[in-house]
């Protein structure tokens, strides 16, 4: 799974030299023999794997965001790597868990790649997050989580809450424009 992994993430395209050093430095510590899959909440290994999925209403120009309980922050759904799982299962099963959908995926690879410290209540750890773009109906309503998210919304991609998102929110919103745009 470690060299699947190291292949899904060599064929991110970066958008900028954060992104190409993010994927770099990636496939570096992948193939480092390091722990990569998270075996105990919220922090061991202090570094490990995420699937990130953004819904998008691509002819409404909407993004799905949750407002998340423990990072305080609007964020796309997703969640960590099993260990031994493929990334891209890890957006089917979450998305059903979090979300209680189906997966539609606009391209079976991640298009965006992060390295981020966390914020929240547990004191932070980093994620090393794979960003999948899935197709979504922003007018269907969407039953969650209501455990982990205090609600979801769909927002259009120039009424994004930048300042209490993902500190990579406006770079990925950029990316997707251009990837919607090809």
């Amino acid at each position: 799974m470690r060299d699947r992994i190291a292949e899904i993430t060599a064929t991110i395209e970066p958008l900028d030299d954060l992104e190409r050093e993010h994927r770099d430095s990636t496939i570096e510590w992948i193939r480092s023999g390091a722990p990569i899959f998270r075996t105990m909440k919220p922090d061991v290994p202090p570094k490990h794997l995420v699937s990130y999925f953004a819904l998008v209403d691509e002819a409404r120009r909407k993004l799905l965001l949750v407002d998340h309980k423990l990072a305080g922050l609007w964020l796309p759904s997703g969640g960590h790597v099993e260990p031994e799982e493929d990334p891209h299962a890890t957006v089917v099963r979450e998305l059903m868990e979090e979300l209680n959908l189906g997966a539609e995926f606009v391209r079976a690879a991640p298009i965006f790649i992060t390295v981020t410290r966390t914020v929240g209540d547990d004191g932070g750890h980093t994620d090393v997050s794979l960003w999948y773009l899935l197709q979504g109906d922003s007018t269907r309503a969407i039953e969650f989580d209501r455990g982990e998210f205090h609600g979801v919304r769909w927002f259009g991609f120039d009424e994004i809450p930048f300042e209490r998102s993902d500190p990579h929110m406006r770079r990925f919103v950029e990316k997707l424009r251009a990837v919607l745009a090809a």
